[in-house]
């Protein structure tokens, strides 16, 4: 249990540092000036990081207030599962943003688009397509 919630403690300011940096774009005065489909993007964006953020912050709070004087099996394996869950959100988040960084910087929805579908298939791939594969060939 102390390796997951170090895990979450390590993965959890940086999640925060981003949400930090979602929300103050909003307040920007050239965000009002995006397409209103481009808005909604980045809202997206930040809906799925708060997905994120609440899935890692679980395990925690799970542990403080069901069980604080024991771990279980059931506690562990639920906050494995919450953790990882995490990573698919935070995914979609990082590769939203990186669709309206490109539009802003390019003006093109196909620039953003490419850079949104190679940050997704990057961070799919490293996250969880090859642990799986080494998973599997290690059984």
């Amino acid at each position: 249990m102390r390796n997951i919630i170090e895990e979450a403690r390590m993965v959890l300011p940086g999640i925060q540092a981003l949400f930090g940096f979602q929300t103050v774009a909003v307040f920007n005065q050239r965000f009002d000036a995006l397409p209103a489909a481009v808005q909604a993007v980045h809202l997206l964006a930040l809906a799925t990081v708060v997905i994120a953020i609440a899935l890692i912050m679980t395990p925690a709070a799970w542990h403080r207030i069901v069980s604080p004087q024991r771990v279980s099996e059931s506690i562990v394996k639920l906050s494995s599962r919450m953790i990882c869950a995490a990573l698919l959100p935070l995914a979609v988040g990082l590769a939203l943003d990186m669709f309206v960084v490109f539009y802003v910087v390019s003006s093109s929805v196909a620039a953003g688009t490419a850079a949104a579908v190679l940050s997704l298939a990057l961070l799919l791939t490293l996250w969880f397509a090859l642990p799986l594969r080494e998973r599997r060939r290690r059984r």
